[in-house]
């Protein structure tokens, strides 16, 4: 999609870049939020998940950035970023049920 805003749109050079940037800065924060939430899962390690939750609150920053804060939002990006945010609450929610299950249980 910045292609087709860079190209098509008067975007202005520094702001392409400003958003091309934050975009490989999310792609970074996400493979890390989801390798602590699978590692976290797999070994039932409620320290994991916390980190996995902990990185959420950047990516969900980086999310509201996308969706309300860009030069150009096209109707596209508006969808896909709100359809992200109900995920991202709903990774929220289970991750805490989670992480207060992996508390409770007895280790042996």
């Amino acid at each position: 999609m910045f292609v087709y805003k860079g190209v098509l749109l008067p975007y202005p050079r520094a702001n392409l870049t400003l958003d091309i940037v934050l975009l490989f800065i999310y792609l970074g924060l996400e493979v890390l939020r989801l390798f602590y939430g699978r590692k976290g899962n797999l070994c039932e390690r409620s320290l994991a998940l916390a980190l996995s939750v902990a990185v959420l609150v950047p990516c969900v920053v980086l999310c509201v950035y996308y969706l309300l804060l860009q030069t150009f939002v096209l109707r596209l990006e508006l969808l896909l970023s709100a359809v992200l945010l109900c995920f991202y609450g709903l990774e929220l929610l289970l991750a805490l049920l989670t992480i207060s299950a992996f508390t409770r249980a007895s280790m042996y």
